[in-house]
């Protein structure tokens, strides 16, 4: 076998082999064994036939097309791991001659891990967050929790900001419906913001039994692109008003909720709050680091597919994210945008996110942070705990792919730490 390499623009390379009838003789004879286990082969048990007769009855020439796709995986292997080439995906592969009894050529084209050169990290300044969580945000929360333990009766005098409302809602474009605009019980929390701003205080002072037509503009970045910005006519009937009543701050509103006191749950707010604040303090500053190094990161040129690879990943972040709304896909396209302009308007994003991941690689390159088998286990344990009985989890935690991913996450966040130590001196 003997093959060419030829650099290509977008990290790629192109790579043609010639590979000569005696070096592929014997994937020839393999394939010829399969085709003899699927075709029955008169006189013969199935992958017992010899060559000459599989040739003889199914022709040299579908023995070849058989054996190409062994051919080319071997011998493109056997060059990238000659030629050192950090391949990314699957190659694209263009065969320029395939007859019995002669060369083979074939053409791969293939994506490449793109050169990096990090800056050094002395030129790095960021400088963390104190998160402060003090009685405000106690105070605040506690408001929440009472919130959601409201007692309830019907009133007939008007609403007021502080009622609950059931209403019947149509909804109408230009005259025109709105499909899936009408609601037949929906439930309106007077003095909370609504996603249609506007609503809540249109509502204020109606009895049950009255009707109320007007007119709101819905935000700009509504997830209903075709109503986003525009101007939508309402068409409102009270079903009921009911009067909201919440339970006092004590301690019998602390047990309720399992502590002993309501100082015990002041206490256990303030903690978890302080956590929380933290940990998004120390997610903040990962970002602030990482835009730092992608800023001032050389990069070669980056192929396509690392991008598309993780457009693909944020549209699936996405569904994920509307399908924990209750929000489809088609409600989220409808109209407006179909499924490629999302994926175009990833691409800022993608490209930003591709790049923090060759970051992420080389700083463990260059500073041999890696992950063990044993960190790769305790992982995968951690991930069964916190679905116990998942037979889907289970499957998944045994695929080559799946694993990779995971021990992909622990690098990261191995180089992450080393970062923030290294900048900050955080670990």
């Amino acid at each position: 076998m003997s093959y060419t390499v030829k650099k290509l623009e977008k990290s790629q390379v192109e790579i043609t082999f010639t590979i000569a009838p005696d070096d592929y003789q014997k994937d020839l004879q393999a394939a010829a064994i399969r085709i003899s286990e699927r075709a029955a082969i008169k006189g013969f048990r199935p992958g017992k036939a010899p060559y000459d007769i599989v040739k003889q009855q199914v022709g040299e020439t579908n023995i070849l097309q058989e054996a190409a796709e062994k051919i080319i995986q071997k011998t493109f292997f056997t060059a990238v791991q000659t030629e050192k080439l950090q391949t990314i995906g699957m190659p694209e592969v263009r065969v320029e001659k395939m007859a019995p009894g002669n060369d083979f050529i074939y053409t791969a084209t293939v994506a490449l891990l793109p050169k990096v050169t990090l800056s050094a990290l002395d030129t790095i300044t960021v400088k963390p967050e104190t998160p402060s969580v003090g009685e405000k945000e106690v105070n605040d929360t506690l408001d929440n929790l009472k919130k959601m333990q409201p007692k309830e009766t019907t009133k007939g005098d008007a609403a007021t900001k502080e009622d609950k409302l059931v209403i019947t809602m149509d909804m109408f474009l230009d005259k025109v419906p709105v499909e899936g605009g009408h609601a037949a019980n929906h439930q309106v929390y007077l003095s909370e913001p609504h996603y249609i701003p506007g609503l809540a205080e249109q509502l204020v002072g109606l009895k049950k039994g009255d009707t109320k037509e007007f007119t709101l503009k819905f935000p700009k970045e509504h997830y209903q692109k075709h109503l986003a910005d525009k101007n939508v006519d309402f068409k409102v009937t009270v079903n009921d008003v009911f009067k909201l009543e919440y339970p006092e701050l004590d301690d019998a509103f602390a047990k309720s909720l399992g502590q002993a006191s309501l100082e015990k749950l002041k206490e256990l707010l303030l903690a978890n709050l302080t956590r929380e604040a933290e940990t998004k303090a120390d997610q903040r500053l990962e970002i602030a680091i990482l835009d730092q190094l992608i800023e001032k990161t050389t990069f070669e040129e980056l192929p396509k597919i690392l991008i598309d690879s993780e457009k693909r990943k944020m549209f699936y972040e996405l569904k994920a994210d509307l399908d924990r709304r209750g929000i489809s896909m088609e409600q989220y396209l409808l109209d407006s945008k179909t499924e490629e302009d999302i994926l175009k308007d990833f691409t800022e994003g993608a490209t930003k996110r591709a790049k923090a991941a060759l970051i992420s690689r080389q700083v463990a390159l260059d500073n041999s942070i890696t992950v063990d088998s044993a960190e790769i286990e305790k992982e995968v344990a951690a991930i069964k705990q916190a679905y116990p009985g998942d037979a889907t989890v289970e499957e998944n935690l045994k695929k080559p792919e799946v694993l990779d991913t995971v021990a992909s996450t622990l690098q990261n966040r191995k180089v992450v730490s080393f970062l923030k130590e290294k900048i900050i001196g955080k670990k």
